[in-house]
């Protein structure tokens, strides 16, 4: 993991925090610098944070598993007697991604994938939580893919990912793949995350 920790990356594992309890949440092979600026977050610290990788930990590879993008099977909710452990493999957020799954392949993981559409981690782990312990097939969980996220009137991000969608009877969503307008639903991210990303647009209008 990288040693600076982009501030949407920790907007993200917050809201992981939220769907499952920071008891159950390790983040592994951190550099010190990782792990201190992680520390500064209350709810984090009820997290493992480790500077060791998941194979210093003494559980048997079989009973954990790597979602994979490049897997041929996709997990499902009979999974849940397999495995007990789940692996992100580094930050799924990246566009283009850069298969930072690939340097933990080698450790010869069961694997499983969540589709074809990258996820960022957050949503993965969620839509991992829907599966396994709620018992919901990947087909049915409600997506909205590469949203455009409106700001206000004439400013707009596009996010390249797929998102879990949630009702909100006040908006409608452009899902950019298609030009399909998604009424009264929002792309679930993380709260904090909307108003990072404008702050962010603001600073590169700013500079260039």
């Amino acid at each position: 993991m990288e040693d600076n920790i982009h501030e949407w990356c920790l907007l993200e594992y917050l809201n992981i925090t939220t769907f499952i309890s920071p008891e159950c949440f390790y983040l592994t092979n951190l550099s010190p610098d990782a792990k201190s600026q992680l520390s500064q977050k209350p709810i984090l610290q009820e997290c493992h944070l480790l500077t060791s990788d998941v194979n210093s930990m003494g559980i048997e590879k079989e009973r954990i598993c790597l979602l994979d993008p490049a897997s041929s099977d996709v997990l499902v909710p009979a999974d849940a007697e397999k495995f007990e452990y789940f692996l992100f493999g580094g930050i799924l957020g990246d566009d283009p991604p850069k298969d930072r799954t690939n340097e933990l392949r080698q450790f010869g993981f069961p694997t499983r994938q969540l589709g074809s559409l990258q996820m960022t981690t957050d949503t993965a782990l969620i839509v991992t939580k829907k599966i396994i312990e709620d018992s919901i097939v990947l087909d049915q969980i409600p997506f909205i893919d590469f949203p455009e996220i409106k700001f206000d009137k004439t400013e707009s991000v596009i996010m390249p990912f797929r998102y879990i969608s949630i009702p909100d009877m006040n908006v409608s969503t452009l899902q950019t793949t298609n030009n399909q307008l998604k009424k009264h639903v929002k792309p679930l991210m993380p709260y904090g995350m909307i108003e990072l990303l404008k702050n962010e647009g603001d600073m590169v209008l700013e500079f260039e």
